[in-house]
């Protein structure tokens, strides 16, 4: 029975591989890059993310939006704000519309702007064309394959599922048949002296052990993306019988509002005071009529240690407000708001950051180290040979 669960796990290790090995490669390629986005863009655009000069006040939000939304092509507003707490950085501001019947990344984003604004001087320091942007091509091509959101996320999303049923299939296989004092040394370590062939098997199965529980944690996260269902289904099932929340919406009034930049400067004025121990604060604005302000105020780099609130965008009053430190949250959304911090590494800082990083330069390296232990099998396979006649010798 042992040894028919070990071939059928072979079995799916080796045909799952050989199928969505290149979308492996590419997902796991890019997740190296996007690891340390936010470090690299600040030192290759440093441009765009620092101020001229520290200043003694800062512009209301409401100024600050006005000169980013002149700056943008005509007609255009401005939809997200993001205001870091460190006093030498810019304010970045955002606009996007998206066509997501389109078939490709370049036909899914009708426009995409990031307005890099001076919160001092009310200086725009630059207008970046986002949809040229290097890391959201890359960032597209990790997530959708530069494909529309129905294919290339359907195609990602399944890729991810048979990546994490490889990993377990080959940890069935990691797992030697007959444990002995060579065998368990070949299970933890890389046999740097032997020939390039068995250095490819160890870098191959040693490698993947010790990457194992974080490329579990990504895939589940990429699953939680992927899969409505299964996040619904995660969600409920760990919140219990806790009532879903409702969603906040605004008032719409009976006259004509004209109020908004009193709205924008009471948030700001809110915003900046809660920044004072904080990383830095989001500013959502409203899509629809009945839409809020949506703000957050993060603590540090993880994304889900924040405070949440939402604005009536009429009057200003808060609708709705919570903190990740709420012990009345259901322990689903819970796990769902520390999501992304799961998948990125975040979750525990820098450490499990750089754990991640090398994890994925693993799981970009699985699929060609386990291409390569297939075409040697392959050409170790016992050829039939052809009868020959032998001719009597004569004396």
């Amino acid at each position: 029975m042992k040894l028919k669960f070990r071939k059928i796990a072979y079995q799916l290790h080796l045909w799952l591989g050989l199928t969505s090995g290149l979308i492996v490669v590419i997902m796991a390629a890019t997740g190296c890059i996007l690891a340390f986005e936010e470090e690299l863009k600040h030192i290759v655009h440093p441009n765009r993310y620092y101020v001229e000069n520290i200043g003694r006040n800062k512009l209301s939000l409401a100024e600050l939006t006005e000169k980013a939304e002149k700056a943008l092509p005509e007609g255009l507003k401005v939809k997200r704000v993001v205001m870091p707490s460190d006093p030498s950085r810019t304010y970045v501001f955002r606009t996007l519309k998206m066509d997501n019947e389109a078939w490709t990344y370049w036909g899914t984003y009708l426009y995409y702007y990031r307005i890099y604004v001076d919160p001092y001087t009310g200086k725009v320091q630059e207008v970046e064309d986002a949809k040229k942007d290097f890391f959201e091509i890359v960032l597209d091509l990790h997530r959708r394959l530069l494909l529309s959101e129905k294919i290339g996320k359907a195609i990602t999303g399944y890729s991810t599922l048979i990546f994490a049923v490889i990993l377990l299939s080959g940890l069935v296989i990691w797992y030697p048949r007959k444990m002995s004092k060579a065998m368990l040394k070949g299970m933890f370590f890389i046999k740097i002296s032997a020939n390039w062939k068995r250095i490819n098997y160890d870098a191959h199965n040693v490698l993947g052990f010790y990457a194992i529980i974080p490329l579990l944690l990504i895939s589940y996260s990429a699953l939680i993306w992927s899969f409505e269902d299964v996040d619904k289904w995660v969600k409920n099932t760990l919140n219990g019988n806790i009532p879903t929340e409702k969603k906040a919406k605004s008032t719409i009034p009976s006259e004509e509002f004209s109020n908004r930049k009193n709205i924008l400067n009471l948030i700001g004025n809110t915003m900046e005071k809660g920044m004072k121990d904080k990383k830095s604060a989001l500013v959502n604005f409203p899509r629809s009529e009945e839409g809020t302000y949506y703000a957050e105020l993060t603590y540090d780099a993880r994304q889900y240690r924040n405070e949440q609130f939402n604005f009536d965008q009429y009057s200003g009053e808060v609708l709705k407000s919570q903190s990740y430190k709420n012990k009345n949250t259901g322990y689903g959304t819970a796990l769902r708001e520390r999501n992304y911090d799961l998948h990125t590494g975040s979750i525990l800082g820098i450490t499990t950051r750089i754990i991640y990083f090398l994890a994925a330069i693993i799981a970009t390296s699985l699929p060609i180290t386990g291409f390569i232990i297939y075409l040697n099998r392959k050409k170790k396979q016992p050829k039939h040979k052809k009868n020959k006649i032998i001719f009597p010798s004569h004396h």
